[in-house]
């Protein structure tokens, strides 16, 4: 298995764990009044918020650790450059990636237009953006596996 395939394992791992971690100690924190109270809002933007900033520190923390496991297991560096492959495959991700993610923010939209809670717009955004994460590692795997 190539560095980037087991970079492209890593990076799905740590997004669904990252993100369930994340949900699972946001969840008992939720308002339990009104659906469209101010502290509904306050909450789903400090969800949002935090999320990223969570999801930031942590990748580059998972990717440290990585790459000095890697080195260690295998006594290989870090590959410096990438080719023409790489180029194609990381844009073929990010494609598919921000394909995913206008669908869900699409569908976000569309949930206000048909009266729904603005919850359900928030639920829908968030989901996209780790449905997005996901596809576009997931994309990544595919492509250094079976080539492009």
């Amino acid at each position: 298995m190539t560095y980037q395939e087991k970079k492209s394992i890593v990076s799905l791992v740590s997004v669904i764990v990252i993100f369930g971690s994340f949900c699972f100690y946001m969840y008992p924190q939720f308002p339990k009044n009104g659906l469209e109270s101010l502290e509904t809002f306050r909450f789903w933007g400090s969800f949002v918020f935090s999320l990223i900033l969570v999801s930031i520190i942590a990748n580059i923390i998972i990717n440290i650790v990585f790459n000095i496991a890697f080195r260690i297991t295998t006594g290989e560096k870090e590959p410096t450059f990438e080719d023409e492959l790489d180029n194609i495959i990381n844009l073929r991700a990010t494609r598919n990636s921000f394909f995913v993610f206008i669908l869900g923010f699409l569908l976000a939209m569309g949930s206000l237009i048909i009266f729904q809670p603005s919850q359900i717009m928030f639920i829908i955004l968030i989901i996209s953006g780790f449905m997005s994460d996901v596809t576009g590692s997931i994309t990544r795997l595919y492509h250094y596996r079976k080539g492009v």
